[in-house]
């Protein structure tokens, strides 16, 4: 992908896994920071966006991997070689219309070193830390993650959690300690009303997910002010978006879009993700970021996996971006 860089000052680090999804057919680079972290490299060109994980150099999984992040012009600085332990691999299962996943243990990423993460992260202090629940699985990358988000938000990053409760990291207490070391929280409907049965009341486990935005305003708020979140950003499918301030007021929401042909929604939370950041970076508003951030994704919904093989899906998305931030 050869695009002339932008002047760009703001930065993203990452943190976190990236893999191999495995299709029935093909197998592509994945991983939800590493989805996020192609689709800022994409959308803003000399953004300086940086993803810590691990990888095995040598087996086939990690070639993909380097290979896709030359691809996007991603910086190696944070990718660590794992000499021991297997990239990481997960299998798409599909089935009516939905997916869900097998994701192989132990991988490379359970075991993310501290040290040298520290030093990328002192070196340019990041606007967003990005990460996610899942690479913490393990006891190693677990303690990284936590001490990494700890040292952002000494250094005043606005620290991303987006939630992703999968075999292995589905426990309360691994939630409730992410939470409490982040600022931003994204989850999805599934996600949310599994937060509020395990840190809400016996109502707010018997919240409306999808229906009227205002009814959720009471237990975002008690669930915000429990874990001192500034945003809450809940995705919900084809329902859209809701994003709520501190107070669980609504900032923001919209419905969901029609995708047609749809194809899968491998990803679409991921490329959700990185338009709000890529926008907010920019200097849009959060209305306007997030409704980029909810076209995108509808977008990414009509490729196969989590991003798109063809370089040209960006062309008009960048200069979508980039309008809007000159207005």
């Amino acid at each position: 992908m050869n695009v002339a860089p932008q002047a760009l000052v703001p930065s993203v680090l990452l943190v976190g896994e990236a893999l191999v999804d495995e299709f029935r057919e093909r197998r592509v680079a994945g991983g939800a920071p590493f989805n996020v972290a192609r689709s800022l490299a994409a959308l803003r060109p000399g953004l300086p966006v940086c993803l810590v994980t691990r990888l095995h150099p040598a087996d086939e999984g990690g070639a993909a991997l380097l290979a896709s992040s030359r691809r996007f012009n991603l910086s190696l600085a944070g990718i660590q070689h794992e000499p021991v332990h297997a990239t990481g691999r997960v299998a798409v299962l599909e089935e009516g219309g939905g997916h869900h996943f097998e994701i192989h243990a132990p991988s490379a990423w359970d075991f993310i070193e501290l040290a040298p993460a520290q030093a990328l992260l002192a070196a340019a202090p990041p606007a967003f830390f990005y990460f996610g629940s899942l690479a913490q699985r393990g006891a190693v990358s677990r303690a990284s993650i936590r001490a990494l988000a700890q040292q952002a938000g000494e250094l005043g990053s606005t620290r991303y959690l987006d939630l992703n409760l999968r075999d292995g990291s589905s426990e309360a207490l691994l939630a409730a300690e992410s939470l409490a070391l982040s600022d931003w929280l994204k989850v999805n409907e599934h996600e949310l009303a599994q937060l509020f049965a395990w840190f809400g009341t016996a109502d707010d486990a018997q919240a409306d997910m999808l229906g009227d935005a205002s009814a959720l305003a009471a237990p975002v708020q008690r669930l915000m002010q429990c874990f001192s979140l500034q945003r809450l950003i809940l995705t919900r499918g084809a329902a859209g978006y809701v994003a709520f301030d501190a107070q669980g007021r609504v900032l923001a929401q919209a419905a969901g879009l029609v995708v047609s042909p749809m194809v899968d929604t491998v990803g679409a939370g991921d490329a959700f993700s990185a338009m709000l950041l890529s926008a907010c970076l920019a200097g849009l508003e959060l209305a306007q970021a997030l409704a980029l951030a909810n076209r995108y994704a509808a977008a990414l919904c009509g490729e196969r996996g989590p991003l798109p093989d063809d370089d040209a899906f960006f062309a008009p998305w960048r200069a979508l971006l980039l309008k809007e931030s000159t207005r």
